[in-house]
């Protein structure tokens, strides 16, 4: 089998500004986005959940790693992507039926951002929360021949 050429499925959800698989693949879906601020949604689907039923708390903890990295380059210049350096992630109840991410952004340097957020069930029950250092990592400028 060739593993050089992938003819899978395009993935064409836009994640402000980029082209994620794990997310679409999730199903997760954006919503907001401004400086500082991201909003995304999990809609609940039973191949999320662990052996309870429960949504999986790594699929919590990649959703949320998703949203905090998007809080953190919103509002800067297209191309600008994040890499997670440290995130830590507390559980409260388990995470059941449709939720919503929301993430802010702390502090933003030029090359570090610290960012929070947390997961809220339909009722607007906080199940988790996480807070996350992120690299920001930005686009190298194009240099123009004479």
């Amino acid at each position: 089998m060739d593993t050089t050429h992938f003819d899978g499925p395009r993935f064409t959800t836009d994640y402000f500004g980029a082209s994620i698989p794990l997310m679409e693949f999730l199903g997760l879906v954006p919503e907001h986005i401004e400086s500082g601020l991201a909003r995304t949604r999990l809609p609940w689907r039973v191949e999320l959940t662990n052996s309870r039923g429960d949504v999986h708390g790594g699929t919590l903890m990649s959703v949320l790693d998703f949203t905090l990295s998007a809080a953190a380059r919103g509002g800067l210049e297209h191309g600008t992507s994040m890499a997670t350096i440290d995130m830590t992630t507390s559980f409260f109840a388990p995470a059941t039926g449709d939720l919503s991410i929301e993430a802010r952004c702390l502090k933003r340097g030029r090359s570090i951002a610290f960012c929070e957020g947390e997961v809220r069930n339909g009722a607007g029950e906080v199940v988790c929360k996480a807070s996350g250092t992120f690299r920001v990592i930005r686009p190298k400028p194009v240099s123009v021949a004479p």
